[in-house]
């Protein structure tokens, strides 16, 4: 680490040259200390007289010996071995303000004298003790971060020496004006510091210095806000203790050769593709030795997969130098080559990777992940939790000892996106921490092209990080071997306490936003000092060769060995005319789509005594041997679940929980989260009971059902839904044999989730072939509770649907059903019935694929009593069913219907209710579409061949601009159409009716029909 003199030193120096008390600190030591005549006795028991401190002594002791006036007067006393008392000391003492308590009783009146004491001696270790924690709490305002030197610690740009006058009083405050009188006094170091090492006591000036080395050097450290003594003493062992940072040569000589490595790769993407984007690390090229060193430590202490989240820049690096990507398949990335499989593909700085190597210094196979990401930086945070959270339930690793997060960052985007605080509170909750997230944050000091004074309200990007009491490392990216120790010591932090832990790297962007930009436009004064800056590759390897670590030749043949390399990788990417985008997946589900086929639909129902088995544990209290007190309330729910149970009739809540009761027999692992699910927001659920007597007691009688179950999880989450979102779509993507289920209070409420469902989930397999079975549940219906609350917006996810409106399929095809939802990008259902339900979840892991789930979920019909489901629905002879036919009298004789209404959702019993009141059920005919994408062609056309006569309407109680219908009308005509061309009797086009909640507007939908 490169150090600079101590800052504190000389101004202290300049102001003890006008104090006159100048024995009193030395001499109360040399009195408790210094019994005998005999000097060199003295010297060798005395606490303080040892290390560095007795060669300081023996120096004063000499000067002494030639001339005594020579040294200070307290060493003088010393070493004629003259003794003095309190009294005395006290006659010599300045002015100072002296504590005078008030008598106990006397009303203030009567004053006793203060014990005797030496209290200036008290005082001056007091405020040695104050600036010692000064250090430790403000010591990073002082340090030295800013490779360009550009930002002082203060915030502003003096002159050199001005600049550390300022930061001392930054760190000292009001300690700053002390007048030291001796800067050779000695004093005992207190506990709460480890500068001594194995000293008790250093003379002023060497405290003040080893503050500065440890804490205004090239790393600031925050960690004062950390309650824990323990976890504080552990920081301040790694940077304060001498010598903390302590390389060997060949640990040196690693750092330049990966430090070659990272620059070499971008210099060499520069001179090969001067005019593609690649969002370089120039200027940030430690963040590569930075990553391998948490790699290499973690894999040491355990760890033996790590998922790692990231935006654009510097991926292509960490693919290259990190993963250890192949070069010539990356390169060729650069070429206009074609992908042999499925999907669209993305920017080769999206791209993820799945890799597992050989790691040389742990000697261990460590996997590497790199997740997927879009443009939106840091909304892959929570993606990546999620799926670390989801592969340590695999292990069985419940302290994250085998699993790492790791998160790189942009300081523009780190204290900027909202979904940073959101993932980073997450930490600490039960349901989704991942037991301490590493973060490393590419510190360019300007995003795109704002500076910080514009686009941060806090001193650093990091302050966010301060929620959950991360210690926050910050440090000059010019420092290899200091960015390289905060990377060690973060390693170690999170194996042994399980916490976040962040490394704030200082350093500049060579370039603009991309290669093609111009920075200087914006930052000109930055930019000039940029130009004129060696790289830190090369000063790094200048100063190994000073030091006499290596010679320039090996730094030379360093350099052109992996020059070598990279060429010999291009020129193998020349002859890459194709790739296949699955070699870039995030998340191989290994052997899970090996000789399975794709196309076939595993059967959903289940036998009866299944049914009746698990109706009755959901209906049960807890077992009486529990002494479990359930609420009034809840023993009323399970008489009425038990109720239907008899009856063999199933309601929303009920068929739920058969789906998931069922799956988890089957060794499917359930996981439902969101807010308040425990319960249900409409209080329908109550999975998760709770003893009315005893704190924290509670039973779910889904997690008991049979002995070799699967595990099932109900989670509730933080008030959050777009890091809930992302961490369960993360989990769902590490497992394809497990149910993941984000449910939204209301369905209008994802839309604050609204980057996750479109970068994400609607289109995360086109992209990066990746494909997920998340299930999201959002509760959606017109009931009159304003303009929130009621609209799930089917309209958006509709539009984000895939699939052709203008190409109706080919129906002889056996496997069409399951070929449709293969080929779309999501399933988005409006159901109306639990058994439906039932159903749809099953289906989400009984494909041979998985697809996203879009269910706008009811909220009346969760106790509507039409909403039930017989058992009969449930069993082995029952299926999943894309549209509910009319069954009543209009199927009957649909030679009479005048009017064929398709529908989705609760609207249908609303219309149901409005035909019955008019007696129209053999005029009337309503077909209920519970899968509105991908859409049901075929079973639409089999609807309107049966009904000639009738005319066609789609009913919904959206708006115009809202709901299915700017969806379903073009595919309707596209029915239409084909009907036409079949000669097929049919009607000319589809009418919209909009139907209101008011009773009114209900009955002018069918009467004026």
């Amino acid at each position: 680490m490169y150090l600079k003199p101590g800052r504190l030193g000389p101004a202290i120096v300049m102001k003890s040259l006008t104090t006159i008390d100048i024995t009193r600190r030395s001499l109360q030591i040399t009195k408790a200390l210094s019994a005998t005549k005999d000097r060199s006795a003295n010297l060798k028991v005395e606490s303080f007289a040892n290390g560095s401190n007795a060669s300081y002594i023996e120096r004063l002791y000499r000067k002494w010996s030639k001339d005594p006036n020579s040294v200070d007067e307290s060493w003088h006393n010393y070493f004629t071995g003259k003794r003095r008392t309190i009294k005395q000391d006290r006659q010599l003492k300045t002015k100072h303000r002296k504590w005078e308590p008030t008598a106990v009783g006397t009303g203030g009146s009567t004053t006793t004298p203060a014990p005797a004491a030496d209290w200036k001696y008290i005082d001056d270790h007091l405020v040695v003790q104050a600036i010692i924690r000064a250090y430790q709490t403000r010591g990073h305002l002082a340090a030295d971060l800013d490779p360009l030197g550009i930002v002082g610690p203060t915030g502003h740009t003096p002159s050199t020496e001005d600049r550390k006058l300022q930061a001392t009083k930054a760190v000292l405050r009001q300690h700053y004006s002390y007048a030291f009188n001796d800067l050779n006094a000695l004093f005992k170091l207190p506990t709460t510091t480890l500068i001594g090492g194995d000293e008790q006591f250093l003379p002023l000036r060497e405290i003040l210095d080893r503050l500065e080395r440890a804490y205004c050097g090239h790393i600031g450290v925050e960690y004062m806000m950390i309650t824990s003594i323990l976890k504080s003493t552990w920081i301040r062992q790694h940077f304060e203790v001498p010598g903390a940072i302590n390389f060997s040569a060949e640990e040196k000589k690693l750092i330049l050769e990966r430090l070659t490595r990272s620059s070499g790769f971008e210099n060499f993407l520069a001179k090969k593709y001067s005019s593609e984007k690649r969002f370089g690390l120039e200027g940030c090229d430690i963040m590569i030795p930075i990553m391998k060193e948490i790699i290499d430590q973690s894999s040491k202490l355990g760890v033996e997969s790590v998922h790692i989240g990231m935006a654009h820049r510097g991926r292509l690096n960490v693919l290259a130098n990190v993963c250890r990507k192949p070069l010539d398949e990356l390169l060729s990335q650069f070429n206009s080559i074609k992908a042999t499989d499925r999907g669209s593909g993305d920017v080769k700085y999206h791209l993820g990777l799945f890799t597992k190597r050989y790691n040389r210094q742990s000697k261990k196979d460590v996997r590497i992940t790199v997740v997927a990401n879009p443009s939106h930086l840091e909304f892959v945070n929570p993606v990546v939790l999620g799926k670390a959270r989801a592969e340590m339930f695999m292990r069985g690793d419940y302290q994250g000892n085998k699993v790492l997060p790791v998160l790189i960052h942009g300081d523009a985007s780190f204290c900027g996106q909202g979904v940073v605080y959101e993932s980073i509170h997450l930490t600490d909750l039960p349901a989704y921490t991942t037991y301490g997230t590493i973060h490393v944050v590419v510190n360019n000091q300007v995003g795109f092209t704002t500076d910080p004074r514009f686009s941060r309200s806090s001193r650093y990007c990091t302050d966010v990080a301060r929620v959950v009491n991360a210690p926050i490392f910050h440090v000059n990216a010019d420092d290899p071997e200091a960015c390289v120790h905060c990377a060690r010591v973060a390693a170690k932090w999170r194996a042994k306490y399980h916490r976040d832990v962040v490394i704030d790297i200082v350093g500049y962007r060579r370039n603009g936003h991309n290669e093609a930009d111009e920075p200087a436009f914006t930052q000109p004064l930055m930019y000039q000092r940029i130009r004129n800056l060696k790289p830190c590759t090369v000063k790094y390897a200048e100063k190994l060769v000073h030091d006499g670590v290596i010679k320039m030749e090996e730094y030379t043949e360093m350099t052109a060995k992996y020059e070598k390399i990279c060429n010999e990788a291009f020129e193998k990417s020349q002859k890459i005319k194709t790739f296949k985008n699955s070699q870039w997946i995030d998340s191989p589900w290994s052997g899970y789509f090996q000789g399975r086929n794709r196309l076939k639909m595993c059967p959903t129902g289940v036998n009866l005594k299944t049914l009746m088995y698990i109706g009755n544990k959901f209906a049960s209290p807890p077992p009486t041997e529990n002494k479990f007190t359930v609420h009034k309330g809840i023993m009323r729910i399970l008489g009425i679940r038990k109720k239907m149970v008899e009856d063999k009739i199933a309601d929303w809540s009920l068929g739920e929980a058969f789906a998931i009761g069922t799956l988890v027999k089957d060794g499917i692992h359930v996981r439902i989260s969101g807010q308040d699910v425990e319960r249900g927001t409409f209080s329908h659920r109550h999975h998760v009971l709770h003893d009315q007597t005893k704190d924290k007691v509670r039973y779910n009688s889904l997690q008991h059902l049979y002995p070799d179950q699967a595990p099932y999880d109900v989670c509730n989450s933080s008030l959050s839904e777009c890091a809930v979102m992302g961490f369960d779509l993360g989990y769902s993507m590490a497992n394809p044999n497990t149910l993941v289920i984000w449910e939204a209070q209301f369905g209008d409420f994802a839309n604050t989730a609204q980057a996750i469902i479109d970068q994400f989930v609607a289109s995360g397999e086109t992209k990066w072939v990746r494909q997920s079975g998340l299930v999201l549940f959002l509760p959606h219906s017109m009931e009159g509770m304003g303009p929130e609350h009621s609209s799930g917006r089917i309209e958006r996810f509709l539009q984000l649907s895939n699939d052709d409106p203008d190409c109706f399929p080919v129906m002889c095809d056996s496997d069409y059903v399951a070929r449709q939802l293969l080929n779309c990008n999501w399933i988005v259902t409006n159901l109306t019935t639990p058994a439906n339900l039932f159903h749809a979840m099953r289906r989400q892991v009984g494909m041979s694929f998985r697809k996203p789930l879009i269910n706008f979920s009811p909220k009346s019909l969760l106790r509507h009593p039409l909403a039930r489901s017989p058992f009969r629905d449930f069993n082995e002879c029952s299926s999943f069913q894309r549209i509910i036919p009319d069954k009543g009298k209009a199927s009957h004789n649909p030679e009479c219907v005048e009017q064929l209404i398709l529908c989705s959702g609760k609207v249908y019993y609303d219309l149901v209710k409005e035909r019955d009141d008019h007696d129209q059920e053999a005029t009337t005919a309503i077909v209920r579409v519970e899968q509105i994408c991908p859409f049901p062609y075929d079973l639409i056309y089999k609807q309107l061949e049966l009904y000639p006569k009738a005319d066609l309407f789609w009913v919904q109680e959206e708006h115009k601009n809202q709901g299915a219908w700017t969806y379903v009308q073009p595919r309707l005509d596209t029915v239409l159409i084909e009907l036409k061309a079949n000669e097929c009797d049919a009607p000319s086009k589809c009418q919209l009716i909009i139907i209101w909640s008011s009773p009114v507007a209900r009955r002018s939908v069918i009467c004026d029909r």
